[in-house]
């Protein structure tokens, strides 16, 4: 899969994990431009089967990707619409296909990241952060809107209601010690540790089927706001859907022909036997 002819991030791919840097004039707005990279990016890690991971970065220092474009909210309607008439937006459209493509995608925060671009890395699977660095913020209340590229929706999904009711209607700053204790990042890291940390986790994911990473990460998210009883159903549907494309059930019947669960010393070794029979397809 070719991954060029992009105006807003370039992307190098290696050993299965594709990085994506963002590099848009002085701000990396989040316009036309990116909307339409994003979109074409998403198109093709649809159809790449040999792409497990994307880690998305900034070239920008100190802003990884800027809010919304005005451009593209300046001409928004000023009268209400019935639910019946209202439609999905541009931004919502791109970041929700962006959340679903079959790869594990990381952000990894090292400056800036407000209102739309915040919300862009709410759509990818994990956040990763520098402190002294990172700050986010969800300014749309003190402009007279709301988050709108899914910020909103998801964001009590990572924080809980009283959580990103506070984040959304202060419209301040957050740090990332401050996004970590809220939950909208999974870590936080002094600058000299990201870079190591979210390597070795993406090479590690790496490693593993890419139906069985894809089959996870949809799992997660069809279930989170299921009832239960729905939500088990959806893990036994994505279940056997990695199965039927993964060489799970050969790697169970060496384990048990082997005897291997019985070992203790593998109980003690999990961390490492786990990346071995990674060999066994």
């Amino acid at each position: 899969m070719k991954y060029e002819n992009f105006t807003t991030f370039d992307v190098k791919v290696e050993d299965a994990v594709a990085t994506v840097t963002f590099d848009f004039g002085t701000v990396n707005v989040q316009g036309q431009e990116m909307l339409a990279d994003l979109n074409s990016l998403a198109m093709r890690l649809e159809r790449d089967r040999e792409t497990k991971v994307v880690i998305f970065q900034s070239a920008n220092p100190e802003i990884w990707v800027c809010h919304c474009d005005t451009e593209l909210l300046k001409d928004m309607s000023t009268e209400a619409v019935s639910r019946e008439e209202a439609q999905l937006l541009d931004l919502q459209s791109v970041c929700e296909r962006l959340s679903k493509v079959p790869q594990a995608t990381i952000a990894k925060l090292e400056g800036f990241a407000r209102g739309g671009g915040h919300e862009l890395a709410l759509a990818l699977d994990m956040r990763f952060a520098v402190r002294g660095k990172f700050k986010f913020m969800q300014m749309e209340v003190g402009m007279g809107i709301l988050p709108c590229v899914g910020g909103a929706s998801r964001m009590a999904r990572q924080t809980g209601l009283g959580r990103a009711l506070e984040i959304i209607l202060s419209a301040r700053d957050f740090d990332a010690d401050e996004a970590e204790a809220m939950g909208t990042i999974n870590k936080a890291f002094e600058a000299d540790e990201i870079d190591a940390y979210v390597d070795t986790l993406a090479k590690r994911i790496a490693k593993f089927p890419a139906d069985s990473i894809n089959a996870c990460k949809q799992m997660v998210y069809e279930s989170i706001d299921k009832p239960i009883d729905e939500a088990l159903k959806a893990e036994a549907y994505w279940l056997y859907q990695a199965t039927s494309k993964t060489p799970a059930v050969k790697r169970f019947t060496i384990a048990d022909e082997q005897g291997l669960e019985h070992d203790i010393e593998n109980q003690r070794n999990w961390n490492s036997l786990v990346m071995d029979v990674q060999d066994i397809n």
